[in-house]
């Protein structure tokens, strides 16, 4: 019983994770862009890329990333609750 319980923590954490970098790299890839392109001023991942002369769509793909790893942690709880409820 104590296994189980150590696996359901390691997928819980992994979990919070998807959560937590899927946001990060949200806000930070769309709101760069939404900075950049407003105000044409870099900040955080922007003036990074900025730095390292990666094209300005390159904040679209940080926040395309992010984007992603949200629908993954979504599509997680979702299948694990459900999953829950079948007999």
């Amino acid at each position: 019983m104590p296994k189980q319980q150590l696996n359901t923590s390691k997928t819980d954490s992994g979990q919070g994770l998807l959560w937590l970098f899927g946001t990060i790299l949200s806000i930070q890839g769309f709101g760069s862009a939404i900075t950049e392109a407003g105000w044409n001023t870099s900040f955080g991942v922007a003036g990074l890329m900025r730095a390292a002369h990666v094209p300005e769509w390159g904040t679209l793909l940080v926040g395309c990333a992010g984007a992603a790893l949200l629908a993954t942690a979504v599509r997680r709880r979702y299948t694990k609750s459900r999953a829950g409820r079948r007999p």
